[in-house]
């Protein structure tokens, strides 16, 4: 596997001196639940696209991917493979298992414990995994650029607290070691609060709304179906967009990059999702109609949700590079001297560029409308 060279690894160090910017311990059918696509013709009346119209060349195209099974961890609701299906992106030449999580970390466990092939996660999750897993344990391969929004601190209707600062000495849920974790203790730093001045109490996002909508915290720092649940009964303190990068990773296993045949469905797959998302940014009803149904949500609620983040950061697929790696090092750092891990390590360890010449490719398939 081709590892960064000495060249990328100094470029790192410096761009980090500068500052730039893990579910199973036993996979249960109570943290993950699995469905599978076989290889199947497109069925989908609102798609606009086929399976193979405007795919890149990869480099890996010659390869027989027909007995693979590639299983791949989702977050919150089946994203990926609803949006394969309507875009008429699902006739994969492999096979495909999808699982759901209720955040990045419990896709990164699943993952060290072999019940996935591939995760998705914010910059966080990986950190945590690489901690625990050590050397050779995950390969960061792949960046899909995102938005930021849906990521925030909320506090019940009617709550006295209208500010960061008010949230010292108050009972906050939050999602450890995410997206949520990180931005909390962000907020709190901007607003010139420690981790200490509040009771933290760690939540799955699920259990976080319904301690926050409950009355049993008085704030949460959650995203997603969370955070849209949560404005129908309480109001935004403060958000993300502009402490996350939306650097979203894709990450892997040296075994499955080292197999050929799951390394070329694993790029394959991601040629499919960049043309999902070009389909999504121009059939943005189609594909809001089926956000809403999946986070009961209203119809319009879900296309402006939809449109505004497309606005601020489109969804687009971008090699792994030096300034990547810098912005998960400076949250990595973050966490360091916050004291939620006890020591520091190079994170540019744990990523590779194994993906890179496809990923060049798949980048320019993106479509902004």
């Amino acid at each position: 596997m081709t590892r960064r060279p000495r060249a990328w690894r100094l470029a790192t160090a410096a761009l980090t001196a500068l500052g730039l910017s893990v579910i199973l311990a036993a996979c249960g059918q109570s943290q993950g639940a699995s469905t599978s696509s076989t290889p199947s013709s497109p069925s989908s009346s609102d798609a606009k696209s086929s399976s193979t119209a405007g795919a890149a060349a990869l480099a890996v195209d010659t390869v027989d991917t027909a007995g693979v099974t590639l299983r791949i961890g989702e977050t919150g609701w089946k994203t990926q493979q609803l949006l394969l299906e309507k875009a008429g992106l699902a006739d994969t030449p492999y096979k495909t298992e999808f699982s759901l999580f209720q955040g990045g970390n419990l896709q990164l466990e699943a993952l060290g414990a072999g019940a996935i092939d591939l995760a998705s996660a914010s910059e966080i999750p990986p950190i945590f995994a690489a901690q625990s897993g050590g050397p050779g344990s995950l390969d960061v391969i792949a960046v899909r650029e995102g938005n930021t929004l849906t990521q925030e601190v909320v506090v019940p209707q009617g709550s006295a607290i209208t500010d960061v600062g008010g949230l010292k000495g108050k009972k906050v849920a939050y999602v450890q070691n995410t997206t949520a974790h990180y931005f909390l203790y962000k907020a709190l730093e901007q607003a010139g609060l420690a981790w200490t001045d509040i009771e933290a109490v760690p939540l799955s996002t699920s259990d976080g709304l319904a301690a926050l909508l409950a009355g049993q915290v008085d704030a949460l720092a959650s995203y997603g179906n969370a955070i849209i649940t949560a404005h129908a009964n309480g109001a935004t303190l403060v958000d993300a967009k502009n402490i996350l990068s939306g650097n979203f990773v894709y990450v892997s296993t040296p075994t499955t990059v080292a197999d050929p045949a799951k390394k070329a469905a694993i790029a394959e797959f991601f040629s499919r999702l960049q043309r999902g998302f070009n389909w999504a940014r121009a059939n943005p009803d189609a594909w809001a109609a089926v956000t809403a149904e999946q986070t009961k949500q209203p119809v319009d609620q879900a296309l402006k949700t939809f449109t505004d983040g497309e606005a601020q950061r489109p969804s687009k697929f971008v090699p792994t590079s030096a300034d990547a790696i810098a912005s998960e090092q400076d949250v990595l750092d973050t966490f360091v001297k916050a004291g939620i891990l006890k020591s520091g390590f190079d994170i540019g360890d744990y990523w590779t560029d194994e993906f890179n010449q496809d990923l060049t490719s798949i980048e320019a398939e993106y479509v902004a409308d």
